[in-house]
């Protein structure tokens, strides 16, 4: 069309409004990728755009490399966001990039960023977007997809839906290996006190204990396994739990360093020794582990790592390359300090 004097290219908004039945500020929003739009009008708004041919700004121009990503963390109080911040810092800085880092994730709503993170991050003009133990909703996916935002998620809480690029650990080996330390230490009485029940690592990592257990023929007691939600308050009512059985165990495998903690305080309460009266493995070897005493035996997951290879997937999806794979696990390794040791009987 011709339009004073000047051609132009496909049609206009107004256009693409009334094609999908929606006001021109309400399609604005969706071009301009606002949040506050409802999933099904942001659907037939985005159908439309693609339906007539309508040209969108490009995010970033092709011709130059992206120089701001976004890493949204749960909170930056935690010795597990340091790390993570460690790894993405190091090489968004060999990438030549620079990170905007958000503490936006409400645990009261499942660890999905908060309301209005999305205006906030369409009107930064990030290139991509790094999310560490998040659970983003199906409409936050829609978004994402709807307007191409390249993402990768840091040990996401749920299985992601196909498709989407995340990076972990080998969750259920890690668990394997805490739980073959301990048997071959001589325990048989071995519990578990892992996080939330639905996490994709809480899981595995019970899984884990679980197959170490059926390999070496010590029979699996369902009282011996108990979930919580990594907080040390709780690992430290969860053992206590533990200790009033008729027949407690004599190690525990606990899936987070920071709830080992809370066991040791469990223990210093009843007045047991570690590991002379009982053995404690912590997951994650933060600096906590060190520091404990006696120092904690953890299995190590590398979360600077983990970090550092999100964000070279994220520059590499913004570059346009396609990925061989949407899951990449990272090894876990045992770290042995001086909380384990044979049992008493031994």
């Amino acid at each position: 069309m011709v339009r004073g004097g000047s051609a132009t290219a496909g049609p206009t908004l107004a256009v693409v409004a009334r094609e999908a039945g929606v006001s021109v500020p309400t399609a604005s929003k969706v071009v301009n990728g606002r949040e506050d739009v409802a999933p099904e009008t942001r659907r037939r708004v985005t159908e439309a755009l693609d339906r007539l041919g309508y040209v969108r700004r490009p995010r970033f121009e092709v011709s130059k490399p992206p120089r701001m990503v976004d890493l949204v963390v749960h909170s930056l109080e935690s010795s597990w966001s340091g790390a993570v911040l460690h790894g993405v810092e190091q090489a968004a800085h060999d990438a030549g990039l620079e990170v905007v880092v958000s503490a936006g994730l409400n645990r009261t709503r499942g660890a999905r960023p908060e309301r209005g993170w999305f205006d906030k991050l369409t009107g930064r003009g990030s290139a991509g977007v790094l999310f560490n133990l998040a659970e983003l909703s199906p409409a936050q996916y829609a978004w994402l997809a709807q307007h191409r935002v390249p993402f990768v998620l840091i040990d996401p809480v749920l299985e992601p839906p196909p498709g989407v690029v995340s990076v972990g650990a080998a969750n259920w080996q890690g668990g394997m290996t805490a739980t073959e330390h301990l048997l071959a230490l001589g325990h048989e009485r071995v519990a578990v006190i892992a996080g939330y029940r639905r996490k994709m690592c809480s899981s595995a990592r019970v899984a884990g204990y679980r197959s170490a257990l059926v390999a070496a023929g010590v029979r699996y007691r369902p009282e011996y396994v108990r979930y919580g939600n990594f907080m040390e308050t709780t690992a430290r009512h969860r053992m206590l739990q533990l200790l009033d059985l008729p027949q407690p165990p004599t190690a525990v495998f606990v899936c987070s360093d920071r709830m080992a903690l809370g066991v040791y305080e469990a223990l210093s309460e009843r007045g047991l020794r570690i590991p002379d009266d009982i053995s404690v493995v912590g997951f994650d070897d933060l600096p906590e582990a060190r520091w404990a005493t006696p120092g904690l035996t953890t299995v190590r997951q590398p979360l600077s790592e983990m970090a550092s290879t999100a964000l070279r997937l994220l520059v590499a999806m913004m570059d346009g390359d396609r990925l061989e794979g949407t899951r990449t696990e990272l090894s876990t390794r045992l770290v042995e300090r001086a909380s384990t040791g044979a049992p008493r009987s031994a």
